[in-house]
């Protein structure tokens, strides 16, 4: 099976929700994939390029100077958006330095290792913050996002707190472990 420009997928669930710009794209991307998904200016580009070039997606505005052009989802980009989300889901390796410098780092000074973790679980204490006060700004009703949406964003972010929870757990108990042994 040959595979699939994820990222096609995801601008194109992006663009099904409303027309955008690459930058809109990428902000959206930040905001709300980001716990799951990483899309970067030098994917988005050639992708939105390619699918424009297959008549998945045409330009609904262009600014004069060309700069800013926003692109909306075609009918044949929404049927290629609904055959992708009816496949079935093919499981991707997870992919982790963090992990791999933990599992090599036994030559390390304990100090450093303890640092890391350290390091490791502010970073997902940071995102129960951000998923949070995304969770808090969906209850509160945000305009573009509908109804129908909402328990789908609600499962999203619901995921992204309890993997950071359990992230902060472990840590917690690796460094305990780490500083006994």
């Amino acid at each position: 099976m040959a595979l699939k420009n994820k990222s096609m997928y995801a601008i194109l669930g992006i663009l099904n929700q409303s027309p955008s710009t690459g930058y809109d794209i990428k902000k959206y991307s930040d905001k709300v994939l980001s716990g799951f998904w990483n899309e970067n200016f030098g994917h988005i580009y050639p992708t939105l390029k390619k699918m424009l070039e297959e008549g998945m997606i045409e330009i609904v505005f262009r600014e004069k100077n060309e700069k800013k052009v926003r692109y909306g989802i075609t009918e044949k980009g929404k049927q290629e958006l609904e055959t992708w989300l009816l496949e079935e889901t093919m499981q991707q390796p997870v992919r982790s330095e963090f992990m791999l410098k933990l599992l090599f780092s036994s030559s390390q000074p304990r100090e450093n290792v303890i640092g890391m973790l350290e390091n490791y679980k502010e970073i997902h204490e940071k995102n129960i913050e951000k998923y949070l006060g995304m969770q808090k700004d969906l209850e509160q009703g945000i305009q573009e996002i509908s109804k129908e949406r909402t328990c789908f964003i609600k499962a999203v972010l619901r995921r992204g707190i309890i993997s950071s929870e359990a992230v902060i757990h472990w840590c917690d108990e690796t460094i305990e472990e780490m500083q006994h042994s």
